[in-house]
This record gives C-alpha cells, structure tokens and sequence, in this order.
C-alpha cells in the first residue's frame, strides 16, 4: 500500500506542476495521469480490480439513486453527477446565447449603470455571491461570465478582472448556504443541519467577508477599471437592448428554460431530483426546443473541460483510494489536542489548503468523521463549530487555484473560450490574496462567535 500511495501522490503532484507549467492542453494531462493512476496505482501496485471500478464509478449512473434521492451523498471516483449537470448547462446556456439572450441582458445592465465599467465591476460580484447562495455556482458563472465576455466585446474593456471577481464572490456566496456549495449539502446531510442553520452562522460570516472582498477587488484592480473609464464609447452608436433579441420566440423558450433550471435547482432538496437529473432534463428540453440549431449547440459544448474534471476526479479518486485523504484528516485530529481553538483554525486553514488543490467533496466527506469523533472524545467541543470551521475553509480554500473548484474550471473556460485566456499566475496573484483575507475573516468571527 506504501508503495502506491507514494506513487498517487506523485501522479497527482506531476500532474499538478504541468498544469501550472500550461504547456500541454490540461485535459490531456489530467487524462494520461488518470490513466496512470488507473494502471500503475490500482493495477500494478494494488492489484485491486475493486478500486478501479469505485473510481470509475460507472456503474453509479445506472441506479435509481443518480437521479433520485432522499438525501445527499459523497461520491467516490469520477462524479459524473457533476460532469452531467456541467454539459446540461453548457447546453442551456449555448441555446440561450443563440437566442440573443447574454447579448440582451448585458447591454440592459450597463444600459442601467449608464455604461460605466466600475458599476458594472462591483455590480457582478455582488449579483454573483447572492446568485450562488441559491444556485449552484457553475450555473451562475456559466451565467455571469458569458455576459461578462460579451460586455466587454461592446464596451472595449478586459473582462479578465471582471471574471475573477465572480468566481471568487461565487464561492463565497455558495458558502452562506446548505444548497450553495455541494461540500455544504454533504455536510448538512450528515450532521442533520439545515438551510436556516446555515444562513445563520456561514451566511453571516460570508456576508461580513463579502464587504472585504469587494474592496479587495476594487483596490486590487482599480487602475484598470479607471482606465477603461476613460474608453470613448459613443452610446448613440450603440446597439440597443432590444436589437440584440435575434429569434423572440426562441428568446422567451430559452428564458423559461432558464427560469425552470433555477426553480429545479432551488427546490431540489425538497424534489430529490439530483443534479444530474436537472441537468439532462434541461439539456434535453433545449435541444428538444431548438431542434433547427441542436446540431450547432451540441458542437459548441466544452467538451475539453468535460474531459479536464474526468482525468482530474480519477487522479484524486487514487488519493481516497489510498488513503491519503485520511491520513490528512487523521493528521488534523491528532495535532489539535483538546484545544478548541487551535482545533478550529487547523481544521479551516488545512480544509483550505488541501481543498485549493484536491476536489473540496470528497475532502469534506472525510473530514465530516473526524469532527465527528473529535466533538464526541473531546469535552467542552461544540460540532457545530467545527462543522462552520469545516464548511468555510473547504468552500473558500477552493477560491484559491483555478482547479479548487468547479466555479474556477468553468470560468477560466468560459473566458478562455471567448479569447481572454486566464493563466495561473494571474489566477492566484489576484485570488490567493484574497482566499487569505477570507479566511482570517471566517477565523475571527468564529473565534469571537463561538470560542
């Protein structure tokens, strides 16, 4: 077992170092490295036909519980929940795009804020953290980061800070709620907590953490911001909202389709309909609708990011397979003793650290036995408060690198497919920072709140 978990960490750092270095298309490194992992790990090392079944977790979809369930649960392997609910939205969104429907609703926004860049900028981020309080983050930035590219088309201004804003305030604001961040919906599932209980303590923290990180951004991009002020845009020449509506029909189609994803998504702790069931379901209904331009929408798929999030959940599925995850969850309850605080802030800065670079879900499923037993052998350890500390540093943590989380992935994706590709030296110089700031956030009002 050493030996394979020497080499899972190896793949796993190989692949990391190549994705930085941005010399190879990374869906083709997370690909080869989770091969590796399925021969050399699994295969040769383990000799375990079993791990390489969990991980690959084909079987999963083929069960009733994929797409309807009575309560939430971790996944093992290859989430393809998730890689299906992605593709259904990147099909919604391509069919709302035809229809004229970003276009629309980008020049009604700066129409409102009367053009100017820095309205808009502070605007976005804070429609992106209230977004994604309700709606899963990948929907919002699918949502927000299009019409961002498509803004700053019109307007001649570099969508980039714009995009990184809203990813950031995305995962922050999907940290405020059980239904806003899937590691959330694992954690109150678990530990029986609800949306109310969750507004309640990781809302306020985010909402105290959202003031900062607006001034960050603003600070932090400022003298951008003020120089596309000083871009002359001749308004009159400017297409009007309306103009940008090429197919009415399709337009009120594709926004009721809109309208009926959200709803869906909302309510589906209530319906038990999964997210891989919304997604196919409003896949299907768009292509269904827009069956003149199905060829054309299901072409501009991302499929590359598909692939990338594939490779990527195989490679951290060696990590749990081996052990590695726990022995870092075991590490945490070992060194925190019976100190409450110091318990608290391990648990947030080492959920963050590991979560800015191995998938925050399968991370937080480990953790929640941990916190678990820590509050049970512990006197005077409030689960609560460990299960807040938890939340926030695996939801923020991942905010850190563009492979945290799948808001990230999506958003550089969705900027790098409209010509402004986001490296990841740009990524962290402008959200490492601002991870940090959170997290001494989170960290105090925890301790003042609860310690």
């Amino acid at each position: 077992m050493l030996a394979a978990q020497i080499l899972s960490v190896l793949i796993f750092v190989v692949m990391f170092v190549l994705i930085i270095m941005e010399k190879f298309e990374r869906q083709n490194v997370t690909l080869i490295c989770g091969l590796l992992t399925l021969v050399i790990v699994f295969g040769i090392c383990m000799h375990d036909m079993g791990a390489v079944i969990e991980t690959l977790n084909i079987h999963s979809i083929f069960t009733l519980n994929f797409w309807y369930q009575a309560e939430e649960s971790a996944s093992s392997g290859i989430n393809w929940a998730t890689i299906i609910f992605i593709a259904g939205m990147m099909v919604m969104v391509e069919g709302m795009a035809k229809a004229g429907f970003f276009r629309w609703l980008c020049m009604r926004l700066a129409k409102l804020v009367n053009y100017k860049t820095t309205a808009l900028f502070i605007t976005f981020m804070i429609m992106s953290a209230v977004l994604a309080m309700f709606i899963d983050s990948i929907t919002v930035i699918l949502f927000l980061a299009a019409v961002t590219v498509e803004l700053a088309q019109l307007l001649k201004f570099n969508p980039i800070p714009m995009i990184l804003s809203e990813i950031f305030c995305a995962n922050l604001g999907g940290s405020a709620t059980m239904c806003g961040d899937p590691p959330n919906i694992i954690i109150g599932t678990s530990l029986g907590y609800s949306f109310g209980d969750f507004i309640t303590n990781t809302g306020l923290i985010a909402g105290i953490a959202l003031i900062f990180v607006v001034f960050y951004f603003y600070f932090t991009f400022r003298k951008e911001l003020n120089q596309s002020e000083k871009n002359v845009i001749d308004i009159a020449k400017l297409p009007r909202p309306e103009e940008a509506i090429t197919n009415k029909k399709s337009f009120i189609i594709s926004t009721i389709i809109f309208l009926i994803a959200v709803v869906l998504l909302i309510t589906h702790a209530q319906t038990h309909l999964t997210v891989a069931f919304i997604g196919l379901f409003i896949a299907v209904i768009t292509i269904i609708t827009s069956a003149k331009d199905a060829g054309e929408i299901i072409k501009k798929v991302d499929y590359k990011t598909l692939l990338f999030f594939i490779g990527l959940f195989v490679v951290v599925g060696g990590l749990e397979e081996t052990g590695i995850l726990k022995i870092v969850a075991d590490f945490i309850g070992q060194i925190s003793g019976g100190n409450i605080m110091l318990m608290t802030a391990i648990i947030i800065w080492v959920s963050a650290i590991a979560s800015a670079f191995v998938d925050n879900i399968p991370f937080a499923a480990t953790m929640i036995p941990v916190i678990n037993s820590l509050a049970g052998s512990v006197p005077g350890v409030n689960l609560e408060v460990l299960a807040w500390a938890l939340s926030m540093g695996t939801d923020i943590g991942g905010s850190a690198t563009p492979i945290g989380a799948s808001a990230n992935v999506v958003g550089t994706s969705v900027a790098a497919k409209g010509g402004y590709p986001v490296g990841w030296g740009t990524y962290c110089k402008n959200a490492v920072p601002a991870t940090v700031i959170v997290l001494i956030v989170s960290t105090v009002c925890i301790f003042v709140r609860y310690c």
